[in-house]
């Protein structure tokens, strides 16, 4: 316990599934939590996204572990609200040490229009674009940024359409985002690193969250069936992966995150984190 105490963080995407989970674990080893959620549903996006409720309970579990949290509603696809935002829940927690960049969608299916690549992208890269660069003028040397990318986005260009079905114009976009927030995080990495401020991005592969749980994402693995079932689709999980499991769970990806986070990491930088459960190696 404590291994980030006494540090600020935010975290985007906060208000359920692997950002609710980084937040709480985060708070439980000893931070104050800044919470960032859209808080409504977005167009072309089948399935639904986090409530206000969700961000209030999520708040209410930071809370639990015995630490401080502000939260608010804010579009990462925003900046102007997004740098409003972070200023006054920096004003009101007194300083920043950490930014997890997790908000994201993955809005899939064969039938889509070209709005589902650009919210896709515009919510997993130049969200993640704008919740960095509106954190910069807070950090100081020792602050770390975590941004989440996607295994299968990296995937996607070796095997285009090869380790699942098809994905349509929102998967497109998702994962060119994913492939441009590995890039991206690198070269903020090199930029950052003479400042002692830290960047690294996380790969995870399939994860429990709702992102994973619904037809569309079912789809994708069972192509074959006309409205699959999870019963259906964990048939097929497992061929992301070397290990023989359908998907990992979220506090797998928080371990990863609360070490990135910890001074423990205090010199790594500029790396690929990669919690597959051996995707990559497999494809």
């Amino acid at each position: 316990m404590g291994r980030v105490e006494g540090k600020v963080v935010l975290v985007t995407g906060g208000a359920r599934g692997q950002g609710r989970r980084h937040a709480v674990r985060l708070a439980e080893e000893g931070a104050d939590i800044i919470l960032f959620d859209i808080c409504q549903n977005i167009e072309h996006n089948d399935y639904p996204l986090a409530t206000e409720d969700d961000l209030q309970e999520a708040c209410r579990e930071v809370e639990k572990a015995g630490h401080r949290v502000t939260s608010a509603a804010v579009d990462v696809r925003d900046r102007p609200a997004l740098e409003a935002a972070l200023a006054a829940a920096v004003a009101e927690m007194g300083k920043l040490d950490v930014v997890v960049a997790n908000a994201g969608i993955c809005p899939l299916g064969a039938d889509q229009p070209i709005g589902a690549f650009a919210n896709a992208f515009d919510v997993d890269f130049v969200g993640v674009v704008n919740t960095v660069h509106s954190s910069l003028q807070y950090l100081s040397a020792g602050a770390s940024i975590v941004t989440v990318g996607s295994v299968a986005g990296l995937l996607a260009e070796k095997a285009p359409g090869g380790a699942m079905g098809p994905q349509g114009t929102g998967g497109a976009g998702y994962n060119l985002a994913k492939q441009f927030i590995d890039r991206y995080t690198m070269a903020v990495a090199a930029q950052l690193a003479p400042h002692s401020i830290r960047a690294n991005v996380i790969h995870p592969t399939n994860v429990n969250t709702d992102m994973l749980h619904n037809e569309a994402m079912y789809k994708m693995f069972r192509p074959d069936l006309e409205h699959p079932s999870l019963d259906d689709a964990i048939l097929t999980f497992p061929m992301m992966q070397g290990m023989p499991i359908p998907y990992v769970e979220p506090d797998d990806i928080s371990h990863a995150v609360c070490y990135l986070a910890s001074d423990e990491s205090r010199y790594v930088t500029g790396v690929q984190f990669k919690v597959d459960a051996g995707a990559s190696l497999k494809f």
